[in-house]
């Protein structure tokens, strides 16, 4: 039951007053108290008015104001985990509702044709390594053979030519000398380029390509939880078909949870990231704390309102996604902010706002403010109080109506109200 801050006064004069009634009785006291006023005004003997009437305090304390909206939740993580290739599933190692954590193995398909391809395939590669061995040793051989021919070419050649200024040699044996010179010239140069080699490189290449693609396809066949969470879904049956159509597992993290709302643009310009807030799902007890995570940056194309993201923890895992939920956020807080009962404050047609308070004697005095937040049965006082007074609640608008003269008269009677249940207790 939530506490009142109703008392008697008739019992204790110095109490501060709050109120959540307007019974029948209090109505029928207003209305003597009005009519005796009224027969003063009309030439009848002149009588003090009383009036019964309840108040509350104008006390000095935190006022929030508040966004809340309807929104859906969602899971803080969520894996629909679908198949990379097409095998029947040969074995599952999680149910519906198994906890899993990140790397944990959940599922294996079908791999005999894969495990057939990679022994091939280790075959092939380690082929392909040994030529590529033969390559390497047999360009070495060759480039060094080639090497050793250019040069015992160069020597004949330059040899040749000195004789050939001593007249020892003919023209033509210098020709024959260069000839052989060119052409040792030119196989050395091609076995710089080692062309054999870089075919066995491209061959060993190939090789190691496709055991990596094998070994993929098998660890492609491991069904593997990318995230630590609660397995929520499994659509598919031992030795039925896994495709890339559907996912065959779906992993939940529900640790925490994220509440999506779309909110007004104006009331979402008031929130930031890191405000406090709570989820509730709506006819349940309790309520999770959390902390808006997101505000959209752009307006949904569609309704023009801003997606708002509320993260909050969620122990037990009580809450669930889907469900359709309500966020209140915090938008602002106002500490040590005067407050009174938002049924105590009166408004004219012309908008301007005020109370009734009562002094030391109960004597009751018009009193005009001004107003800063609203929250849910409290509003902000951010002129015209200090804190402290006693401001009428019930009754405060039949007061509102006399004139100054006749408050002054008026006799002041504070009611306490009845012990009313809350809601919540009702329920119960």
């Amino acid at each position: 039951m939530k506490t009142t801050r109703m008392c008697n006064l008739q019992m204790n004069p110095g109490c501060i007053f709050g109120s959540r009634w307007a019974g029948a009785l209090l109505g029928a006291a207003l209305t003597v108290a009005l009519v005796s006023s009224g027969c003063s005004r009309t030439g009848a003997a002149e009588t003090n008015p009383t009036v019964t009437v309840q108040v509350g305090a104008a006390e000095n304390q935190t006022i929030e104001r508040k966004v809340s909206a309807e929104a859906t939740l969602y899971p803080l993580e969520q894996s629909a985990i679908v198949p990379k290739i097409s095998a029947p599933v040969k074995k599952f190692y999680v149910e519906k509702g198994s906890k899993v954590h990140a790397g944990q193995l959940l599922a294996e398909l079908e791999n005999q044709d894969l495990l057939a391809t990679q022994k091939e395939n280790e075959g092939n590669y380690a082929q392909a390594e040994a030529s590529y061995e033969q390559a390497v040793q047999k360009a070495e051989q060759d480039r060094t053979l080639a090497k050793e021919t250019l040069d015992a070419a160069q020597k004949l050649y330059n040899a040749r030519q000195d004789l050939y200024k001593q007249g020892a040699v003919s023209a033509k044996d210098v020709d024959d000398a260069n000839v052989a010179l060119i052409q040792a010239r030119n196989a050395y140069d091609s076995s710089q380029k080692q062309l054999d080699l870089k075919v066995a490189e491209g061959q060993l290449a190939a090789a190691r390509g496709k055991n990596a693609e094998v070994e993929a396809g098998l660890n492609y066949s491991k069904i593997m939880s990318p995230i630590d969470g609660v397995v929520t879904d499994r659509p598919v049956y031992p030795g039925e078909m896994a495709s890339n159509s559907g996912p065959i597992i779906t992993v939940m993290n529900l640790s925490q949870v994220v509440a999506r709302a779309h909110i007004d643009q104006q009331e979402a310009s008031q929130l930031k990231v890191g405000d406090n807030a709570t989820v509730s799902v709506p006819g349940q007890p309790g309520a999770l704390k959390g902390k808006v995570s997101l505000v959209s940056p752009a307006l949904d194309p569609n309704s023009t309102t801003v997606e708002i993201w509320v993260q909050a923890p969620n122990p037990g895992e009580r809450m669930k996604p889907g469900a359709d939920v309500q966020v209140q956020i915090v938008a602002q807080a106002v500490p040590h902010a005067i407050v009174i009962p938002a049924e105590a404050l009166l408004t004219s047609p012309e908008g301007d706002t005020s109370v009734i308070i009562l002094d030391t004697d109960n004597k009751p005095h018009k009193k005009k403010v001004k107003v800063g937040i609203r929250d849910v049965g409290d509003v902000q006082i951010t002129d015209g109080l200090q804190g402290g007074e006693r401001v009428v609640t019930v009754g405060a608008f039949a007061l509102s109506q006399e004139d100054d003269p006749i408050l002054a008269k008026t006799t002041i009677q504070v009611a306490a109200p009845p012990n009313i249940p809350d809601d919540d207790d009702e329920d119960q």
